[in-house]
């Protein structure tokens, strides 16, 4: 018996529903761990587009969950810095604020200068540079990266170069003043339970994504000055070295409306950027301000770390936890623990 239309319409609409049942079951869901977040304990799906939240190919978009949007819808998201968006500091730095205004701070070569400094967080950043002949300013870049978060200091450095190569590592990380050796390999990962600070590559070499639980998330991306960029900008770059330097963006979660560094302030609710609109390079300074003595002090002239507090916790967590040495690294290239 020859089967109608209708039934053909019928058979056709249930076979593609199934078929749109078995992808959504296929897919990953997100939650958001922080009682503090609306999607709290809310199970997301990931959208077809980008079903997993750690796919097998390094260069496909992620399931990603923002945990401060009310809407608590998943989207897909690459795992590298978006120089162009909120939070980021790129180029020569090239920063991007939290009203979505671009601003330079170009500081002074090898000096540090804290990029966000609050109660219980602190980031600076180390820039490299140079000045040519002529010049009356340093052009500089962002080489590291130092974190002060719960009684631990974190750094991610890009190493040195005299030439650029993809297939070798330029990233250098360190926990308390011991080097980190974290494995090459895409989603090979360190992690803390003491703190649950992770460190997870998210290529084989050169990008990784730093999160400190329901505080900060941030994306690094190792680069280096083009000649071409050189040329173009006149930069002037020896021949001995790249200028290896890093791509960041930020997500904070909870910062106190005191918030303070160059990148920081732009967080406060009731900023003004003194950066001009309309100007191609709208350049901000406050060097004095915000200059620290290395790249784990919180010393600035603004600076809000408070020391005494993480003195207070580390030895609240010694008692609690005992110490724990998070220097220990899996055989396995998949992941490094902390272990008593």
């Amino acid at each position: 018996m020859s089967i109608s239309s209708t039934n053909s319409l019928i058979y056709l609409f249930l076979l593609f529903a199934f078929c749109e049942m078995q992808i959504i079951v296929g897919n990953d869901n997100q939650t958001c761990l922080s009682r503090k977040s609306p999607c709290f304990g809310k199970k997301v799906p990931c959208p077809n587009q980008c079903p997993f939240r750690f796919p097998s190919n390094s260069k496909a978009k992620v399931c990603y969950l923002d945990c401060d949007s009310p809407t608590c819808e998943t989207q897909c998201k690459t795992r590298k810095p978006n120089c162009n968006g909120r939070g980021s500091a790129c180029l020569d730095p090239r920063f991007v604020g939290a009203d979505g205004i671009v601003f330079y701070f170009h500081g002074r070569r090898n000096e540090h200068f804290a990029l966000v400094s609050d109660v219980d967080l602190q980031i600076n950043a180390r820039f490299i540079g140079l000045r040519p002949a002529s010049r009356t300013r340093d052009y500089t870049w962002i080489q590291a990266l130092g974190v002060l978060f719960d009684s631990q200091k974190f750094t991610v450095e890009a190493t040195p170069a005299a030439s650029w190569n993809d297939e070798v590592d330029h990233l250098k990380f360190s926990h308390n003043g011991k080097e980190l050796a974290i494995p090459d390999g895409y989603l090979s990962a360190w992690q803390c339970p003491q703190s649950q600070v992770r460190i997870e590559r998210t290529s084989s070499k050169n990008s990784v994504t730093i999160t400190l639980p329901e505080v900060a998330e941030i994306l690094v991306n190792v680069v280096p000055v083009t000649k071409e960029d050189s040329r173009i900008h006149n930069y002037q770059i020896p021949e001995d070295d790249c200028f290896a330097h890093l791509e960041v963006q930020f997500k904070f979660h909870g910062l106190s409306s005191n918030v303070e560094g160059v990148l920081g302030r732009t967080y406060q609710p009731d900023f003004q950027n003194p950066a001009k609109l309309g100007v191609p390079m709208a350049v901000v300074g406050g060097e004095d301000k915000y200059r620290t003595a290395s790249l784990v002090s919180a010393d600035c002239g603004v600076c809000l770390f408070d020391s005494a507090k993480e003195a207070s916790e580390k030895i609240n967590s010694d008692t609690e936890y005992g110490l724990l040495d998070c220097t220990g690294v899996a055989n396995s290239g998949n992941g490094i623990v902390c272990r008593r």
